[in-house]
This record gives C-alpha cells, structure tokens and sequence, in this order.
C-alpha cells in the first residue's frame, strides 16, 4: 500500500511541475510573438535578434537561432532552427518518461497485491472447503483494497497524457 501512496504522491507532484512549466505564456508569450512579427514586418533583424536573445522562452531561443542565421541562407536556417528546436523539445518533454512509469507501476503494484489476495483466498478455500465463507472474509477485502488502489495508477495515465496533449498541440 504504501508504495502504491508515495507513486501517487511522486506522480503528483511530477504533473504540477510539468503543468507550471508547459503553461503556454512561457513557451509561446503572445506579447512576443507579435512584437517579432512587428519586427519582421519592418525588416528590423538585428531588433528582433535582440528582443528574442532578451526572451527567456523556448520559442524564442528558437527565433533567434533562425534570425541569426537569416542572412547566410535558408538551409542554414531551416539546419539552426531545427537543431535548437530539437533541444527544446528536450527540455518540454523532462519527466514525461518518469510520469508515464509511475502510472503503469502504481497500477502493476495494485494488481499484484489483488492477484496476492486471490492466491491467498484459494489457499483459504483449499484448506477450509467452500462451506465456510467466513474464513475468505479479510483474504478477500485485501484483495479488494488492493485492487482500489490499483486503479489509483489510472489519473497518473490521464495527467500523462494531458502533458502529452501540451506538449503536441
């Protein structure tokens, strides 16, 4: 049981972390966006360079590899712009592993311990005969603790996809 608690408390906290840090302001902030399009618009480079090395953003340390580069051709631009945006994509997708791990052994401890109750209660059975159901009684309760807390693992699978939906729109 406990194991199953500190997953769920684990699990927890690596969703709210990964929710604080994909909020949409601070990977694409409007306010932005729309200042580098200003900029683009009136073919000001070097500002828009500086405004977006000034950004702390993801999307803008991906702008600014590409403005970096726009003089010396689109190939290089395309090359930087998916290089830094490869690292980013990095940073956005921390601890997705982590969480989608907690989910599925927090469900496969909660199994494990109704299939340990089963197996328990078929012992019982064995030994007593099926007449006396009262002997299966606390076997069988375990396992359906167990199995309570094993679907506890299924909102860790759901936060995990939630950050998946994020982080690909």
């Amino acid at each position: 049981m406990y194991p199953i608690i500190l997953c769920s408390i684990i699990g927890l906290a690596v969703f709210l972390e990964r929710l604080w840090v994909l909020r949409r302001r601070t990977i694409i902030p409007t306010e932005f966006i729309r200042n580098i399009e200003d900029l683009l618009r009136k073919q000001k480079i070097a500002e828009a360079i500086f405004l977006s090395e000034q950004n702390p953003s993801s999307i803008a340390r991906v702008f600014a590899a590409g403005l970096k580069n726009a003089s010396r051709g689109m190939w290089l631009v395309k090359e930087s712009i998916e290089d830094v945006g490869g690292r980013e994509a990095i940073v956005l997708e921390k601890r997705l592993t982590s969480l989608s791990t907690i989910a599925n052994v927090s469900t496969l401890l909660g199994l494990l311990g109704t299939i340990s109750g089963m197996i328990k209660i078929f012992n019982v059975l064995s030994v007593v005969g099926p007449g006396n159901p009262d002997s299966c009684r606390r076997d069988c309760r375990s396992a359906h603790h167990h199995l309570r807390r094993a679907l506890r693992g299924h909102p860790a699978t759901v936060c995990h996809r939630m950050i998946q939906t994020k982080r690909n729109p």
